[in-house]
């Protein structure tokens, strides 16, 4: 049986990182002598990814076959709905989607790798965290 992953990111890269990553950085920025007065720090994680690699990664740690499938953001959207999704919930996820089409969540600064000391968590490990814990299913 084949299982999908569903989505209207088109093949917008996502730079996303571990709870733990923001975390440190957040703890790095509060204890640093430096006065952060103004200032704002774009976070992003090192390697970004696409849906279909975020897919095809659980594929490849589960054993079984995810394949992500793309939509037009409207049909995304009301599938998301009769899921169960409350419609304005459905409506914010299918517009993220859509903006990482645009790329609206890609970012390479490496901001958060440098704040943390350390490169951020690879998709890999995310995800085997995440299967670790069943936040992934």
């Amino acid at each position: 049986m084949l299982f999908r992953s569903i989505g209207c990111a088109r093949d917008g890269r996502i730079s996303a990182a571990t709870r733990q990553d923001y975390a440190e950085a957040a703890a790095a920025v509060l204890l640093s002598a430096e006065d952060q007065t103004g200032k704002t720090y774009e976070l992003a994680g090192d390697d970004a990814f696409t849906l279909a690699d975020y897919a095809a990664e659980i594929a490849r740690q589960t054993g079984r076959p995810i394949a992500y499938h793309d939509l037009p953001e409207t049909e995304y959207k009301a599938l998301l709905v009769k899921a169960g999704v409350p419609e304005i919930y459905a409506g914010v996820f299918a517009d993220s989607d859509a903006g990482a089409a645009k790329g609206a969540l890609f970012n390479d600064s490496r901001t958060l790798s440098r704040l943390i000391g350390r490169p951020t968590t690879p998709l890999a490990a995310s995800v085997t965290a995440a299967l670790k814990d069943g936040s992934v299913a």
